[in-house]
Order: structure tokens, then sequence, then C-alpha cells
């Protein structure tokens, strides 16, 4: 299954509940934390989600540029999604403003059930590589030797 094409509008509101969840993050640490840690977790929270975000995708992934720093399986993939924006509705909440942790909650559902076809190339996606039935038996024999280099042709 080649990876479906996602309409603009629909990345564009992609887009925003990820700005959202990062401000939503942000909102959350500041409401949990106290003195100057409050002022470093304000910042390092959101920082740390959006590295994750950025870091660990799928190789073609339709919502993105297709390129993967870290390539990841599929389902960790939308489970880092999912965990990022639900903390991010989660920090709305916990700053006081249930209406809009519920209203970007939804928002976010809404995005789900509109990307299904992605849902779906995403759960089929795994790792290529490490996830190759013989890539431990392939490593192996670098682990017993001691070898480390690419030159060995057992690491990529």
């Amino acid at each position: 299954m080649n990876a479906p094409q996602m309409p603009g509008w629909n990345l564009a509101l992609r887009f925003g509940l990820e700005l959202a969840a990062l401000v939503g993050l942000a909102m959350g640490a500041w409401a949990v934390s106290a003195g100057f840690f409050q002022w470093v977790v304000v910042v390092l929270v959101p920082l740390t989600a959006a590295a994750i975000w950025g870091v660990f995708n799928v190789v073609g992934d339709p919502s993105r540029s297709g390129e993967a720093p870290v390539e990841v399986p599929g389902f960790a993939r939308l489970g880092i999604e999912s965990l990022i924006l639900g903390c991010g509705a989660g920090g709305f909440y916990l700053s006081e403003r249930p209406t809009i942790a519920i209203g970007f909650g939804a928002l976010v559902v809404v995005h789900y059930l509109l990307s299904v076809r992605r849902i779906q190339w995403l759960l089929e996606r795994e790792k290529s590589r490490q996830t190759s039935p013989g890539y431990a038996y392939e490593v192996w024999p670098c682990l017993v030797d001691g070898c480390s280099s690419a030159a060995c042709g057992h690491f990529p």
C-alpha cells in the first residue's frame, strides 16, 4: 500500500494541533511546578516533546517530509503522536482550562478520524532492517568478534 496523501487542510489542522500540544505541555508544566524549577520545566518539557516528535519517524510518512532521522515502526510513531497530543490536552486540564482541554481533545479525535488511511498505513509499517527475521543473526558475528565498524558489512 502506497502512502496515502493528506489534504492540505488536514495537514494544517495537524500542524495547529502540534503547536497547541506544545502550548498545553508548557502550561501543564507551569501548573505542576514552582520556583526556579518552574521556568526550567516550562522550557524543557515542550522542547523535549518537539524533539521527540521531529526525530522519531516512519520513512515515507505522508504527513511529514518522508525522511526519518531515527526510523521507528508505525505503531511506535502513532504512540508518540498520541502520547504528546494527549499530554497536551492534559496540560490544558492541569492548568485549569478544562474547556480548552476537551475542545483540543475533540479536535485530535476528529483529525485521527479523518486520517484513517494514514493510520492504517502506519500500522502496516515496520522498522525495515531491525525487524527482519535474520537481523539478529547478521549482527551476531560482530558481537562475538568485537567488530563494530561499517566496513564489516554487518552494520548499515
